[in-house]
């Protein structure tokens, strides 16, 4: 039966007088035609206000890493809610969910809660210029980290040629553009170019901040080799390594992204995946920079450490921590890449696929890219104009091929099957629509 969104059409008419858009985040508005308002999602599935029942591969940008309205964690929730809400003092879980994280990711000596991964990023920049007693940090090109006015730089595709560090711009307005005069920016994988710039800037730069696997970037990751020349230049040149596992944390292993590339983080942050979608984030790490934290630097919030989210947060890790819940996530996201790679081959798709099984880029070229100028400048128009037939299918994923597709616990063998069959339909279709030249864009 064709997908039809008459009452999400209507409810955004309504919503759009009240609010920007007519959403609360810029991310969710999807154009007037397009944008859709979610009744309930349970498991790997969400359910739209015209009763589209979708199989997610959002999935909230990660955090549903169990799948939605998980009994156990849910039932954790309403315990916390128990306790009585804020008091703007602490309560016995913050130790208990700070000892679960330190078992799991053992750069994590010393734990402090947020609410949100730009809050936690935030609050990592701030430690570690107060630490070091510098205000520049280096930032890899095409990375996230949150909506704030440090991070919220790029690079301009005219700018490319330039030699040395590219000029960049803010990608909002308001941003002030003197703040650009502390960022320095690097393309992934370029150990030559960061030693370059930690050389030039050496007494001004207190942190390099960066993604090993790119949650923003297709999951683009990073090779072995550059995380290990990464670490050592920061050693070498007294930079603080801060580690952004808001989405790859707890995720791509127990110990996230450094367990997999068995490094060490003097700082990391953690969001997404954490309590299930209860709102909570992590800025942890080395005790001796930790303790700046309340002798000189500030860090709080009314909302921190909410008492629902903790025992959302003291669920969802035991479970990811004691389960084979990773492992089942990890093996459904490869299953995912082999049908899709099979359907892709049939019809002589060049295709790659980028960063971790269960949290996967597909990109539409034979070679995957390395660093966000491979994206950038590759053709992506074929991934768009598929992802609108993957949601008149109902498969959720990011219209925007920048986005990983996320895999969580809940995704079934029937989740499979759906998919498969959908995409399928999309690569067809999307073949009809743009011609058969288009079966090897690159």
């Amino acid at each position: 039966m064709p997908r039809t969104l008459t009452k999400n059409h209507e409810h955004f008419q309504r919503a759009v007088k009240r609010m920007p858009l007519g959403v609360a985040s810029n991310f969710r508005y999807w154009g007037e035609e397009r944008t859709i308002y979610v009744k309930s999602g349970r498991g790997a599935r969400v359910t739209d206000l015209d009763d589209n029942v979708y199989v997610d591969y959002r999935m909230g940008y990660g955090p549903a890493i169990l799948g939605y309205a998980d009994a156990r964690v849910d039932q954790a929730a309403r315990e916390g809610m128990q306790i009585g809400g804020v008091f703007a003092l602490s309560t016995e879980c913050e130790y208990r969910v700070a000892e679960r994280i330190a078992k799991m990711v053992p750069a994590a000596q010393l734990v402090r809660f947020s609410n949100s991964g730009t809050e936690a990023v935030m609050a990592a920049l701030r430690l570690a210029r107060a630490y070091t007693g510098k205000d520049d940090y280096v930032i890899l090109e095409g990375s996230y980290h949150g909506l704030f006015d440090a991070a919220m730089w790029y690079t301009p595709m005219d700018k490319w040629a330039q030699v040395g560090e590219p000029d960049v711009v803010p990608y909002s307005e308001g941003v002030p553009l003197s703040s650009r005069n502390f960022a320095h920016f690097v393309q992934a994988n370029d150990a030559n170019q960061l030693e370059d710039v930690l050389k030039r800037h050496a007494g001004s730069i207190a942190c390099l901040l960066i993604e090993p696997i790119m949650g923003n970037c297709l999951g683009i990751a990073a090779d072995p080799a550059y995380i290990r020349a990464a670490r050592e230049l920061c050693d070498r040149h007294g930079v603080v390594l801060i580690i952004d596992e808001v989405k790859t944390g707890f995720r791509v292993a127990r110990g996230g992204v450094q367990e997999l590339y068995g490094v060490q983080a003097d700082l990391c942050t953690f969001a997404k995946a954490i309590a299930n979608g209860y709102p909570i984030s992590v800025l942890a790490g080395r005790e001796d920079i930790m303790r700046k934290i309340g002798r000189g630097v500030a860090h709080g919030g009314t909302y921190t450490a909410h008492p629902v989210s903790l025992a959302a947060a003291e669920k969802t890790l035991q479970i990811l921590d004691e389960t084979d819940a990773l492992e089942r996530i990890a093996a459904y996201g490869t299953r995912l890449r082999t049908g899709m790679s099979t359907i892709l081959k049939a019809r002589g798709i060049a295709h790659s696929f980028v960063g971790h099984a269960s949290m996967s880029g597909l990109y539409f070229a034979h070679e995957p890219p390395r660093t966000y100028r491979d994206w950038k400048g590759s053709d992506y128009t074929f991934y768009d104009a598929a992802a609108r037939v993957l949601h008149d299918e109902r498969i959720l994923c990011e219209p925007d091929s920048r986005e990983p597709w996320f895999v969580s616990a809940a995704h079934d063998d029937s989740c499979l099957r759906d998919t498969l069959a959908a995409f399928e339909v999309a690569m067809d279709t999307t073949l009809d629509a743009l011609g058969k030249s288009r079966r090897m864009p690159a």
